[in-house]
């Protein structure tokens, strides 16, 4: 839901982490405080991994006993995976009169709890004066901040996340080699790798049983990884380019998507199957050799140290496997960066009944945001989980698998307000366990694309639109295109229905004028008409 763990926390998890898909409420017990004034007690509720959960020990939770001690207060924390049992939990409670002093809900949710009147308004606790770590990651593009505003005023804000992704395109470089191929850099070098994966016999068994490309369209969408998307200037949900707002899926070029992606399919290079497989299945092909190019948003697919990587998988069959990523479009955008996740937000109750307590926690949020609480909810312990060396961070993960994974894996619980990654204090992480390889393939997938700037804004359809609805008759004409037309040429046809019927119009013009709203000038809707 907001946040992209490291490579060794993913693999660590993945091994490790305690049987049963709840977390739990917090029932360690009453911190002591450390000052001399009674200590306030605070009441969040927070997302968590699934799978996560609080420790049941006190003595275990030493991000609870640290917060505690530091700030004088007793903190209760409830933590649920995000989703619809989360909102529900989260709904009950502030209608109850228990409401957490502070927690985080959906942009959809959190609008309605708004318009309920639950919610505090925030300009009187939060501003660069009381969170100056957190409004670091605001300094260059304030108007994240402005988009979160509701209802005409600041009653909710984002937080901390990671704006880059590590998505990439993935090929099987032994096979490669046996073809004296290089990686490719150009979607024509793909394609031809794509011919020669599919035709002759890679793995060597003299059956025909190898394709070039495999996706998952979940038995209804055209999968946005099929390069066509990217190769026709289409890339994402939607992103906005000289002030002009685009849709991908629902643009004129998807006519060409359509047509360049049934001529791979028709040459043979995609696995038969890709429109029913679900992602375990593409995983499971990869892994067995029926396929050479996969595309993924896993950063551990290809890691020697991760022990569920698909490479680590795939070289348990074959020794010689060799999956690495590449990257066909070098000169274009790849994908756009991350936006904002969920914003956190304030009981109101609590704002009138006892400010005091938003304030304390406004300063522990900021704390958090800062590198003391960023080391301590993302790594854990210095001297025990790992050890700081002027900027340089080496783990100890035998240390993090037993106290941390094996209790609860409960830090990714505790990093909701932490900033994404080391680089934003200038710290570099080693992991001992990590190979050249390694870190070669985490240098690519760092640097060797280019990220098109997010919306910045969030964003809604116009009330009594039904974005569900629109989006599943465009995947249904997607799928008519490939399956029973065979052709883009109704595409037209289509597209002029889910405009108009269907509202896509209506619902692009609003986003446009939102994310406008935010930037502080005009940006409008390309119909592409």
């Amino acid at each position: 839901m907001r946040k992209q763990r490291a490579a060794w926390l993913t693999a660590l998890t993945a091994v490790a982490l305690l049987a049963g898909g709840c977390t739990k409420a917090d029932k360690s017990g009453i911190g002591e405080g450390n000052g001399t004034e009674p200590a306030l007690e605070l009441s969040w509720f927070i997302d968590g991994d699934a799978g996560s959960l609080l420790p049941d020990k006190p003595e275990d939770d030493f991000v609870k006993k640290a917060i505690e001690q530091k700030f004088n207060v007793r903190l209760k924390v409830q933590s649920y995976p995000a989703g619809a049992d989360y909102d529900n939990k989260l709904t009950v409670a502030l209608a109850s009169g228990n409401s957490p002093d502070l927690f985080i809900a959906s942009g959809i949710l959190s609008q309605k709890l708004v318009q309920d009147g639950l919610i505090a308004k925030m300009a009187p606790f939060v501003s660069k004066a009381t969170m100056p770590n957190y409004y670091k990651f605001w300094n260059t593009n304030e108007s994240e901040m402005k988009s979160y505003q509701v209802e005409g005023d600041f009653y909710r804000a984002p937080l901390p996340y990671k704006k880059t992704l590590e998505l990439a395109y993935y090929i099987r470089k032994d096979w490669l080699d046996k073809f004296s191929l290089p990686v490719p850099k150009t979607y024509d070098e793909m394609l031809e790798a794509m011919r020669k994966f599919s035709y002759d016999d890679p793995d060597g068994n003299g059956k025909k049983d190898t394709y070039g490309f495999t996706t998952n369209g979940n038995g209804k969408s055209l999968a946005l990884a099929f390069p066509q998307w990217r190769k026709n200037g289409l890339y994402a949900g939607y992103f906005v380019e000289n002030d002009q707002f685009f849709d991908t899926q629902t643009d004129p070029r998807v006519a060409k998507v359509v047509d360049d992606t049934l001529q791979m399919i028709k040459d043979g290079l995609v696995d038969p199957d890709w429109f029913l497989n679900k992602a375990e299945q593409v995983t499971d092909k990869a892994v067995q050799g029926r396929v050479g190019i996969v595309y993924s948003a896993d950063v551990n697919f290809a890691l020697d140290s991760s022990p569920n990587s698909v490479q680590n998988k795939t070289k348990a069959l074959n020794p010689k496997a060799d999956w690495v990523p590449f990257n066909p479009y070098p000169d274009k955008p790849f994908w756009t960066e991350n936006e904002a996740g969920y914003p956190f937000l304030f009981s109101k109750r609590t704002a009138e009944q006892n400010p005091a307590k938003i304030r304390k926690t406004v300063e522990i949020l900021d704390w958090l945001a800062g590198e003391e609480g960023f080391l301590l909810t993302r790594y854990g312990l210095n001297g025990k989980h790992y050890t700081k060396e002027g900027s340089k961070l080496t783990l100890n993960k035998e240390a993090y698998l037993k106290e941390i994974v094996q209790k609860g894996n409960f830090l990714s619980i505790y990093d909701f307000f932490s900033p994404p990654a080391p680089e934003t204090f200038g710290l570099a992480v080693y992991d001992p366990d990590q190979t050249p390889r390694d870190r070669e393939i985490l240098s690519f997938i760092r640097s060797g694309f280019k990220y098109v700037p997010s919306v910045g804004a969030s964003t809604t359809p116009p009330p009594g639109v039904n974005l569900g609805e629109m989006r599943t008759k465009m995947s249904e004409y997607h799928a008519r295109m490939l399956f029973e037309d065979k052709s883009s040429s109704n595409w037209p046809k289509y597209r002029e229905e889910i405009m108009i019927k269907y509202k896509a119009k209506d619902i692009f013009e609003a986003y446009a004028s939102q994310i406008g709203e935010a930037r502080g000038k005009k940006i409008t809707f390309n119909a592409g008409n």
